[in-house]
């Protein structure tokens, strides 16, 4: 694959560049869904279904303590890109620095404070009844290594954000692939159930780690640091936080989406009911891989040129990544309306001796899974435009539009209708609000989208 050096993101054919940036990240995207994929594949087949709802409990707290990486890794890598474009390199290595810092100041401090509330977090997340325990011994471990993660999320994007997308890529391939082969020995040769998952996992951030830290002490990176650069400077940590913040306020409403749906789904349909979810949740994270990869692709294109002034390359290279994710986002769905029966039975064992409880609650999920995975699913070819649309805001530092919109989807639409369309309409209710809300945030996203390419990029 061609390397593509910073400055290049400012000369090359949008189309061309796109690609090359776009296909190493769906490829590290695809590699760690599928990770995520066939780990509760393994965990559904080998422990049960009850621990597929007990991982999907511990997802978002997790997830919110590594996604402080990935707010200050997109934060500053914003203003990396912006830095690399007008040739102001001694501020892309301050930025860094300081990204570095604050990484660990952040991870460490939420990490510790959510192994502290663990018995308070857990229940709250849904992890009730016979959830409880497995979630318990998985949470505990996996924040073990919370930190790792952080660092890991926040050093991709800045990698990324260098125009190495290559190194960025096998960055997210080495842990994904770490994890499934200590899952198969730790849960299937070792039969240490739930803590063999939840060791898999960490290990897997050490190794995540231990790359990201190599291609930044190789000559591979531009940016060099020293000892000054992880000092905290004012200016760039106020303009780290107010980017970053889009990233981490788009994760504390996951997080809390999560919460609201598997006490909402528990109390319709009890365990069986939250593993139902959590299938579809992986479904979520692993099939638009290649919009999200379009989309972090888009990112670096659209922030340098705009750091250059290349204002016509910028509006070209936001139609392009609208045509590509909107292309890619119909194949998705095409798939998923087509086999939804043929992926659920993916997660759920078919081992001769399973309780009558399990076998109770393999028929729940395989009964209920396919329709709300096309409900969920119904609007995906229409996703492009609002992922694409928010990120462009982020990637110029617009941190405000960027914000609302990156928060329209799931926390202006999508909350307040699973918080009232239950009580109308039962577990459908729920499923429905997942298209509604995408239809309403791509049209605002859209709308406004188009305001901004008028009044700037012209």
């Amino acid at each position: 694959m061609a390397k593509v050096s910073s400055d290049q993101l400012g000369s090359q054919p949008i189309g061309q560049l796109l690609i090359k940036q776009a296909v190493p990240a769906s490829i590290g995207i695809l590699v760690m869904s599928l990770n995520i994929l066939v780990d509760s594949i393994f965990v559904g087949n080998w422990i049960g279904s009850i621990a597929i709802a007990a991982i999907n409990v511990v997802l978002p707290v997790s997830f919110f303590i590594g996604a402080l990486g990935m707010a200050i890794g997109i934060g500053g890598s914003s203003i990396i890109s912006r830095a690399l474009g007008a040739d102001n390199k001694a501020k892309a290595v301050k930025t860094f620095g300081n990204q570095i810092t604050l990484t660990l100041l952040f991870t460490i401090s939420m990490a510790l404070l959510g192994l502290y509330y663990a018995d308070s977090l857990i229940p709250a997340f849904g992890g009730k009844g016979m959830i409880f325990e497995p979630a318990k011994i998985y949470y505990t471990i996996v924040l073990y290594g919370i930190p790792f993660l952080g660092l890991c999320m926040m050093g991709n994007t800045v990698i990324r954000a260098e125009g190495k997308p290559k190194f960025a890529m096998i960055a997210m391939i080495i842990p994904s692939v770490g994890n499934l082969l200590m899952d198969y020995l730790f849960i299937n040769v070792f039969d240490w159930g739930m803590q063999g998952a939840a060791w898999a996992t960490t290990i897997g951030y050490v190794l995540c780690f231990s790359y990201v830290l190599y291609f930044f002490l190789s000559k591979n990176s531009e940016l060099k640091l020293t000892r000054h650069c992880f000092s905290l400077d004012f200016p760039i940590v106020k303009e780290i936080a107010s980017l970053g913040f889009v990233t981490l306020a788009r994760q504390a409403v996951v997080s809390v989406t999560y919460l609201l749906m598997n006490n909402i789904l528990f109390n319709l349909g009890g365990e069986a009911m939250v593993a139902v979810y959590a299938i579809i949740g992986r479904m979520l994270m692993f099939a638009l891989f290649p919009v999200f990869g379009i989309t972090q692709g888009f990112l670096p294109i659209a922030g340098f040129n705009y750091g250059a002034k290349q204002y016509p390359r910028v509006k070209e290279s936001i139609y392009t990544a609208i045509k590509y994710a909107a292309l890619l986002a119909t194949v998705v769905f095409i798939g998923l309306f087509t086999f939804p029966a043929e992926i659920a039975s993916l997660f759920l064992s078919s081992k001769p001796d399973l309780s009558a409880m399990d076998l109770a609650t393999n028929a729940f999920v395989l009964e209920h899974t396919p329709s709300a995975m096309r409900w969920v699913f119904a609007a995906t070819p229409i996703i492009a435009l609002q992922l694409i649309g928010a990120a462009y805001f982020q990637a110029i530092g617009k941190a405000v539009p960027a914000l609302l919109l990156t928060l329209t989807r799931q926390g202006f639409f999508f909350i307040p209708l699973i918080l009232i369309l239950p009580h109308f309409f039962g577990e459908i209710g729920v499923w429905i609000s997942f298209p509604i809300s995408d239809v309403l945030a791509t049209i605002v996203t859209g709308t406004y989208l188009r305001k901004e390419i008028r009044g700037t990029l012209i």
